[in-house]
């Protein structure tokens, strides 16, 4: 564990700060650079919020503390030099102070988590306007049979159309497997879960 390295970390390279680089938990995307000396680095341990060392105020600094837009820790660890760390949260609510969900205008995420993601929203909202709305509404069985045409139409669509279609017959198969999944009250992080448990 990271906390037992704490001290065996190269601290004194970069005058006892570590570059630490936060990535959402979940959708893998980049969301900023921060700085951690070892107080930061144990009060982030020791409290699950994320907590920077602040090179322009010069004091420790718990992201979020003035917007409420904390990240949760889920897991740090340090890179084979000891000399950065990645730090895996998840943010409540937008980590850059411009109201973005990243300090990278364009850093990459996993669009399957996010439409994960968005299906959950739609099945607690249910906003009346949704097609995905109309799906839960329909039920299971009724999804299920959406998901089985989209299944054929896919089929066909790799044996008798170009690769267009095929991709677009894909993506309304994987949206509405997601949204079967999570009418079962499963996910598609949960599917890649399963994948990679199969690849050891």
């Amino acid at each position: 564990m990271l906390i037992e390295r704490v001290e065996t970390l190269a601290w004194d390279k970069q005058g006892g700060l570590l570059p630490a680089v936060v990535q959402d938990a979940d959708t893998l995307r980049v969301l900023m650079l921060g700085y951690m000396d070892r107080a930061a680095l144990h009060a982030t341990l020791d409290s699950g919020r994320v907590t920077f060392f602040s090179r322009s105020k010069q004091r420790l600094w718990v992201k979020g503390e003035t917007s409420g837009h904390y990240l949760g820790l889920v897991t740090i660890e340090a890179d084979c030099d000891g000399d950065t760390l990645l730090v895996q949260a998840r943010p409540a609510g937008p980590t850059c102070h411009l109201g973005t969900q990243s300090c990278f205008a364009t850093a990459p995420g996993n669009v399957l988590v996010e439409l994960d993601a968005l299906i959950a929203s739609r099945e607690r909202e249910r906003p009346a306007d949704s097609y995905t709305t109309r799906l839960f509404d329909a039920g299971v069985r009724a999804i299920a049979q959406k998901v089985g045409e989209e299944g054929v139409e896919t089929a066909l669509a790799a044996v008798v159309q170009d690769d267009a279609a095929l991709l677009g017959e894909a993506a309304d198969l994987l949206y509405h497997l997601a949204v079967l999944l999570r009418a079962r009250g499963l996910s598609l992080p949960q599917v890649s879960a399963v994948l990679a448990a199969r690849q050891r």
